[in-house]
């Protein structure tokens, strides 16, 4: 796969990488270590006249200017997981959204999956042998998909920091440190993976220990009360798992 993916770039070559944030150094130097010819990370505003490929690596809210900056007859992406193609208009242009976090230019984006599109056949094979050539797998999402794709991926990795920063407040108030949640975390994401929401769910909600949520609840009212909202919400949303969860064993022969 990596080396017709290779093959196919190569005919296009060079990829002019637009944007010179975090992502855009990440993907130039990825590439680049891949064997495809790079130009950049450039600046905002580049033409990209000497690119066969042009990938905005910039903020959502700049996608449609820098498309508009660049010579016609480029095949452009972008890395947006929240936008489609229509604002990399009149381009012909396609959209890899690797499912990841980058937090510089070293970052590796071999096993993660990308999310594809592109506005013609072959706009849609540039986006899949660039994401070949950088290991990732990837999977096509549509247009009227790309809300809820992109919401997933903020529930699993924004909201979970989110959720993680309240119970490392909670435990700071009992003098624990956030470092010893940690290998529960893990554990708990590693059940996950493994085996799905239902089946990973553990603690006092899944048992019907109403006693023990309700202390919780009384500590929190004293200690974060304004994260009590979300505990009730967290409370509710948990139980309907534990219900999924007993009746997946109810049913199992």
């Amino acid at each position: 796969m990596k080396t017709s993916s290779l093959s196919a770039l190569r005919h296009d070559a060079p990829v002019l990488v637009v944007g010179d944030g975090r992502m855009g150094r990440a993907l130039a130097a990825a590439l680049l270590d891949a064997g495809v010819p790079v130009v950049g990370p450039a600046g905002r505003g580049e033409n990209g006249a000497d690119a066969g490929i042009v990938l905005l690596a910039v903020p959502d809210a700049a996608i449609a200017d820098a498309a508009r900056a660049l010579a016609p007859g480029r095949l452009v992406g972008h890395l947006s997981g929240a936008l489609d193609l229509s604002v990399l208009a009149p381009h012909e242009a396609f959209g890899i959204h690797p499912l990841m976090t980058v937090t510089g230019a070293g970052a590796s984006f071999a096993g993660v999956t990308a999310a594809l599109a592109g506005t013609t056949p072959r706009a849609h094979a540039v986006a899949a042998a660039l994401a070949g050539v950088l290991g990732m797998t990837g999977v096509t999402v549509r247009d009227e998909d790309r809300a809820a794709y992109h919401a997933a991926a903020s529930i699993a990795a924004n909201f979970l920091v989110t959720l993680e920063g309240m119970a490392e407040d909670l435990a700071a108030t009992a003098g624990v440190d956030r470092e010893a949640l940690v290998p529960l975390v893990r554990a708990a994401v590693e059940n996950w993976a493994e085996r799905g929401a239902a089946s990973a769910l553990t603690g006092p909600v899944s048992r019907g220990d109403a006693a023990t949520v309700d202390r919780q609840r009384a500590a929190i009212a004293e200690r974060l009360p304004d994260r009590l909202a979300l505990f009730d919400a967290l409370v509710e949303a948990t139980q309907d798992l534990a219900a999924t969860q007993r009746a997946g064993i109810t049913a199992t022969p």
